[in-house]
């Protein structure tokens, strides 16, 4: 992983996602070094990302949410060459996987509902080899611990994350950081469990 992409995520406890365009120019104005972008389409995510660039934040891009693109490597080609984006989040391996041999930051983002989808963490990360991984929803820290146990790279930890207290909870189970698009949260720039 890039040195930039370490020292953002280690800065950056609490990753501000964006749903539209509202709660992009708030993200714009917070302290988180990393926006994640989970809306636009393929008329407009250029832009997006431009202005989160010049905001001088990093800019990852959910390619599975964008209006337009395919579930296609092309798309991973698209936001590469076609945008400003430093990088892709996606729960698509295949895509992840490439996006890395273009050299963009990676997020392989799992949904943990099962005991199977927990066991096929291990499996992915040792063929994918994303930069970080992002596990939703995940307000159960035992599970959240077993993960980062597993994992060589860091942890995300996302959805429904909502209260201070669900961030100091996560962040105590291992993750290295917290997405949400909570904006409540998004304050917490601090990773000391004492926020007041």
């Amino acid at each position: 992983m890039k040195k930039e992409y370490r020292e953002a995520i280690d800065g950056s406890p609490v990753i501000a996602a964006v749903k539209n365009f509202e709660s992009l120019e708030k993200a714009l104005a917070c302290e988180s070094r990393i926006i994640f972008i989970l809306f636009g389409d393929i008329c407009n995510i250029s832009d997006i990302a431009a202005k989160v660039k010049g905001a001088g934040k990093l800019a990852v891009v959910h390619i599975d949410l964008i209006t337009g693109l395919a579930s296609k490597e092309i798309a991973v080609d698209f936001i590469h060459q076609c945008t400003d984006a430093d990088g892709i989040i996606s729960a698509k391996p295949a895509l992840v996987k490439y996006a890395t041999k273009l050299s963009l930051f990676t997020v392989l983002r799992f949904f943990v509902i099962d005991s199977l989808a927990l066991s096929n963490i291990e499996k992915q990360l040792q063929s994918v080899k994303p930069d970080v991984v992002e596990v939703l929803p995940l307000l159960m820290p035992r599970i959240l611990t077993r993960i980062c146990s597993i994992s060589h790279v860091p942890v995300i930890s996302g959805g429904l994350i909502s209260e201070k207290e669900d961030v100091d909870t996560m962040l105590s189970a291992g993750a290295s950081c917290i997405s949400s698009t909570s904006e409540n949260i998004w304050p917490i720039q601090e990773k000391s469990l004492s926020y007041d």
